[in-house]
Order: structure tokens, then sequence, then C-alpha cells
């Protein structure tokens, strides 16, 4: 696809348009969803909100598994694109792997913590599962921005010289 064609109605349902991918906007959604469940499950664990946190949490934990759908498509659209065995497809399947571990792990806390949903409490395993799915996300968080920060996928090189020399010494 060269840079003055415009992408199918597929292909920027997947990816986005040049220059304005759109996984990385999803996996902001997602994130914010599981950073508030795991926040809600350790505030009510450490005996914060009592109602609320247990009901609250198990409502992000469920809203973040819902916006990790579209997240988890496209990123795995824009994985499959990568050269495989490149540096790039290593690094995004260590992201990958990170992301449908925290996934699980989260998925796990939302079962766990349904009974706290009814109750009105945080459950142990809710708030356990949660945590752990926190730590696996900021992995898989810090392998997407090095994707994006170190390798380059999905940005379009600056087209303004005094943009591309911002950062460096000049001679």
């Amino acid at each position: 696809m060269g840079s003055s064609t415009l992408p199918s109605k597929t292909e920027a349902a997947l990816h986005g348009l040049p220059g304005h991918p759109l996984h990385p906007p999803l996996t902001d959604a997602t994130i914010g969803m599981f950073v508030l469940a795991t926040a809600l499950a350790v505030i009510g664990a450490l005996g914060g909100m009592q109602d609320a946190a247990g009901k609250g949490c198990w409502l992000a934990l469920i809203g973040g598994l819902i916006v990790a759908l579209p997240t988890a498509a496209t990123g795995f659209a824009d994985w499959v694109r990568l050269e495989w065995g490149s540096e790039r497809w290593r690094t995004a399947t260590l992201h990958l792997t990170a992301m449908v571990t925290a996934v699980v792990l989260f998925a796990l806390a939302a079962l766990l913590q349904h009974r706290g949903y009814q109750r009105g409490d945080v459950t142990t395993g809710g708030v356990l599962f949660s945590v752990l799915g926190l730590v696996a996300m900021t992995a898989g968080g810090w392998l997407g921005g090095k994707l994006v920060f170190v390798h380059g996928i999905r940005v379009l090189a600056a087209q303004d010289p005094e943009l591309s020399t911002q950062g460096r010494e000049r001679p």
C-alpha cells in the first residue's frame, strides 16, 4: 500500500489509516479498564469503599475483557504482517504472549470476582489475579512501547527536516 492510496475498508477497520494505526488507541481503553479494576480490587482488599469496590472491580474487569477483543484483533492483524523470525516479529510475539497472558489472568479475576460483585466485596482471587494480570500487562505494554519507539512499527517518517533533527546535535 503506497502512501498515496487509501486502504480498503477492511484494512482500515483492522489496521487504521497510514500514520494513525488503530491498535494503540484501543490499548489505552483496555489498559485503563484493567488498571481501574486492579486499583479497586486493592482498595477493596484494604477495606476501602467496601460495597462499591467489589462491584466496580468486577464491572471494570468485564469492560476490559470486552474492549480487549477488538484490541487483540487489531494487534494480531498487525502481527501477521511482520516478517516472521525478524527481531520485530520476536518482540511482537513476546508482546502478544504477555498480553494474552494478562487477559487470561484478568478473565480468571473476573470469574473469581463475580461472587464479590454479588456480595459487594473483593474476593481474594479477584485481587490476586488482577494484580498478576497487571504485572503481565505492564510487561506487555513495555514490549509494545519497544515495538513503536525502538523498532518504529507503524510510525511514518517525519517529512519536515526540522522535525527529523530534533533531539540530535547539529554539526
